[in-house]
């Protein structure tokens, strides 16, 4: 089916099948490289562009458009091998550590430091990973002042990638006197930090912080129930992002539940000047509201995640805010919440001052796979057939490049729903067709044959086949299978759950009309254990 109706209604009803209680995938790497493609050539690009920020670098992907391009040009491939040292920094999270009387659990650490700097006004602005927010002067290296939250009293954020990071700021200004920096700390707060002096804007929410548990259905405080090193629910680790004159966060949310209910992923938008709650979308739709009809035997009450743990883009002249989603709960088994399950791993434009959905599109029919999108959708304006488009380039761990236009939510080129290989699980129920983009083509391998076996010798190539054959393996959406001792042993996955594109995401040069995508190429073995 050509994917063109926005409101993307339901479009079949599915089987039911008992319900089974089935333990928590695994997931092992067996093969992994790191590709750097330039996905399409973009002949269609024009050259409109978000406001331009002088070179300077005011949103975590350059502008709220997320292109990560810079016209600067002193740096070129010229003189790129004589650049040296100028300066460097020791993380203030050293000091705070050593500084620290008690002890914390789990222990503070300060190689979190994942974040992307601001640039404002010949400022440089970053957060550390005990979410310290740090103001540096960039032609020499002096921290101008530090504040600090103390965000890692209460425990650190729910991420499998380690409990102390945060990756960014957002940056606001009226453009006047009030310039101001806004963090989600580990605890489930936003806070906005005076960008000039260094201290909290206690006109902001509740002496400079608001709570974005409060909100969100089954969220709550303290460490997780199933890992003690993972700390609240709602702990965002990944910038908000302010269009117009609103704060918009996602959260970081545990990946690994394996219980039944779980807080839900939703997004939240606040007043930029008063820290006051707007709106909040709710990713799983609650009771009436559209898309529940998607969630079987009212699963969307108590089913969690489908939330934004990566970045944000934003049009200000739209008014929209992209979001870009996750999995629902549990990533790889899907028993207990039968139906297509939106808005989970979808790309959902909402209006900024009301919190209304504008259109969505859904690349993942209950999702089992782990493939969440972990970026955020990269603007452009393009030209395509001499019409012009404000165009949405979303890159996938899949491996896919979806193409829309942002305001309308239309496909530019055709998206297909293909016919898909059902479950054989005890409760699960697949659906039947998945959505394949037409153009641009695929960047990343898709699906497992022998083709991608090692042939370096022929007895190499004989055992890698010998092993294969314990797997169950074939097109991108196999299905995941059950642990059997004499049978089976996992379904075989590529791009794996890592990729494909992740984090890094995607880049546009509108000067040559390329969209850059590094990709990673990995294969991941699933498998479903009952219990």
């Amino acid at each position: 089916m050509n994917i063109g109706d926005t409101n993307q209604m339901e479009r079949r009803d599915s089987a039911r099948a008992p319900v089974h209680a089935l333990g928590h995938a695994m997931d092992a790497w067996t093969r992994v490289g790191l590709v750097v493609a330039v996905v399409w050539s973009a002949a269609a690009w024009a050259a409109a562009q978000p406001p331009d920020p002088g070179g300077e670098w005011p949103s975590y992907g350059g502008t709220n458009w997320s292109q990560k391009y810079s016209p600067l040009d002193q740096i070129d491939r010229s003189n790129f091998e004589n650049l040296e040292i100028a300066w460097t920094w020791e993380s203030a999270d050293l000091a705070l550590i050593e500084s620290l009387q008690r002890r914390y659990l789990p222990p503070l650490d300060a190689n979190g430091l994942k974040a992307t700097p601001l640039m404002v006004n010949g400022v440089m602005y970053l957060s550390t990973g005990l979410a310290q927010v740090v103001a540096l002067d960039p032609t020499t290296g002096e921290t101008l002042w530090v504040y600090n939250p103390q965000a890692y009293t209460t425990g650190g954020n729910a991420s499998i990638v380690g409990p102390w990071q945060t990756r960014g700021l957002a940056y606001w200004t009226d453009g006047e006197e009030d310039e101001r920096l806004l963090l989600g700390t580990h605890d489930g707060f936003l806070i906005a930090v005076n960008a000039r002096t260094g201290r909290p804007i206690n006109s902001f929410g509740i002496d400079g912080k608001s709570d974005l548990h409060t909100a969100v259905p089954r969220a709550t405080r303290g460490n997780l129930p199933l890992f003690s090193n993972e700390g609240h629910t709602v702990s965002p680790n990944s910038p908000p992002v302010v269009v117009r004159d609103t704060v918009i966060s996602g959260a970081a949310m545990s990946d690994r539940p394996t219980l039944k209910e779980w807080p839900p992923g939703s997004v939240q938008g606040f007043d930029v000047r008063t820290g006051e709650l707007k709106w909040i979308f709710h990713t799983i739709p609650q009771a009436g509201q559209f898309g529940e009809h998607t969630w079987e035997n009212g699963s969307n009450l108590y089913t969690g995640n489908a939330n934004v743990w990566s970045t944000l883009s934003g049009d200000d002249e739209l008014g929209h805010v992209y979001l870009a989603t996750t999995a629902p709960t549990n990533d790889y088994w899907g028993g207990e919440r039968l139906g297509d399950n939106l808005f989970s791993q979808s790309i959902v434009a909402v209006d900024v001052e009301t919190g209304e959905r504008v259109w969505h599109f859904q690349a993942i029919h209950h999702g089992v796979w782990d493939w969440d999108f972990p970026t955020a959708p990269t603007l452009m304006d393009i030209t395509v057939d001499g019409r012009d488009i404000k165009a949405l380039a979303q890159v996938s761990k899949q491996g896919y490049t979806y193409v829309f236009d942002r305001a309308t939510g239309e496909p530019v080129w055709p998206i297909e729903e293909r016919p898909e290989p059902p479950s054989d699980v005890p409760g699960e129920v697949l659906a039947p067709t998945q959505p394949h983009p037409t153009k641009p083509p695929a960047f990343e391998y898709q699906g497992v044959n022998e083709d991608l076996l090692i042939d370096f010798t022929p007895e190499l190539r004989a055992e890698a086949v010998e092993i294969m054959q314990q797997y169950a393996y074939g097109g991108m959406f196999t299905p995941q299978t059950l642990y059997e001792e004499n049978g089976t042993h996992g379904t075989l996955q590529v791009p794996g759950s890592g990729g494909g594109a992740n984090w890094s995401g995607s880049g546009a040069d509108p000067e040559t009309g390329f969209l850059y995508v590094p990709s990673r190429t990995g294969l991941t073995r699933m498998v479903l254990v009952e219990g």
